[in-house]
């Protein structure tokens, strides 16, 4: 079981150096990787819980975000090649990279420069967003009926550019002649994880005709990996193809705290307090997500109320006494 490590750059209040240390941290831990979260605005409507939609579109979440409007947080695409140059080892990339706010020839081109400045590292994530605000904010209030749609040319743009000294491209949202787009990524191919996109049978096709590397989720439970995974199996053979699910690396952003007293795992959708309980606790659910076939878990540090300096604690636990239990069972 790989481990990642889900940056906290989206918080009311953190610092460039909290960043640095739990960055530091990852690398020190032997941890895969670290992300960053993409998020462009927060609006102020979400102040008052007045959003079109609930968090992330999830059942049983406000129609807010957890960060305040005038919050001091950071972007996380700027963040990339700063943790390229901060480390050495560890994997980076934005879970996710939301598409629709991004230009997609220009985003593949700078992937590709980004590979370089990590020496190879780098891991591409893009999903479509959810959010009607962020998307005007974005200037791409046109695109969220589509949003998909972006993602897949997205997608078909990045590995077009890629792989071909020059590339054309004539579709709904870029329209472009053969050009260069300067250097191709070190990594052949450069790994490309998906989310966002709980469709089985959309996402079937997408891995086997893209060749996809992984699918990032947001606190599902173990029965929740098990089921898609052999949802998305199933898609796979019925088109026939060579991939299998066992080729992907599947993840999940899920909110970790380690607490001195246990507390209530009970099921209560996307707000159960997943990998948030004692030592013994989080032990347990790891064993179940490695028998589920949840292969990279991502510690998400929460929203407020948890100190970095105790995320930092908990990562060493995790690493040092929980793991290796989990690995031994």
């Amino acid at each position: 079981m790989k481990l990642a490590l889900y940056l906290p750059n989206f918080r009311t209040k953190v610092t460039l150096k909290e960043l640095e240390d739990l960055t530091s941290l990852a690398e020190d831990l032997d941890f895969d990787s670290v992300w960053t979260l993409d998020r462009i605005v927060v609006p102020e409507a979400s102040d008052r819980t007045e959003l079109q939609h609930s968090f992330g579109m999830m059942a049983g979440l406000p129609k807010a975000l957890p960060v305040a409007s005038r919050g001091e947080w950071f972007q996380g695409m700027p963040l990339i090649p700063w943790l390229a140059a901060k480390t050495t080892k560890v994997r980076i990339g934005m879970s996710i990279t939301d598409t629709p706010f991004r230009s997609p020839g220009v985003l593949a081109a700078e992937m590709a420069t980004i590979d370089h400045l990590s020496g190879g590292r780098l891991n591409v994530g893009v999903g479509s967003g959810w959010m009607p605000e962020e998307f005007a904010a974005a200037s791409a209030t046109r695109i969220f009926p589509r949003r998909h749609t972006h993602v897949r040319e997205t997608i078909e743009i990045m590995q077009g550019i890629w792989t071909n000294d020059l590339f054309e491209y004539h579709g709904e949202f870029a329209d472009f002649e053969r050009c260069g787009f300067g250097v191709k990524p070190l990594q052949d191919p450069l790994p490309i994880f998906f989310s966002g996109l709980k469709d089985p049978k959309r996402s079937a096709l997408r891995i086997a005709k893209y060749n996809l590397a992984g699918w990032i989720g947001i606190q599902d439970s173990p029965d929740e990996i098990k089921q898609w995974r052999g949802a998305i199996q199933r898609e796979l053979d019925e088109l026939g193809s060579s991939r299998s699910v066992d080729d992907l690396e599947i993840s999940s952003m899920i909110w970790t705290v380690i607490t001195d007293q246990e507390v209530d795992q009970s099921d209560n959708g996307k707000v159960t307090n997943l990998l948030v309980g004692t030592a013994g606790q989080i032990t347990d659910r790891l064993k179940a997500y490695k028998e589920a076939g949840l292969t990279m878990p991502m510690f998400w540090p929460p929203f407020a109320d948890v100190p970095v300096s105790k995320t930092i604690d908990d990562l060493k636990r995790i690493k040092e006494e929980i793991l290796p239990k989990v690995e031994a069972s």
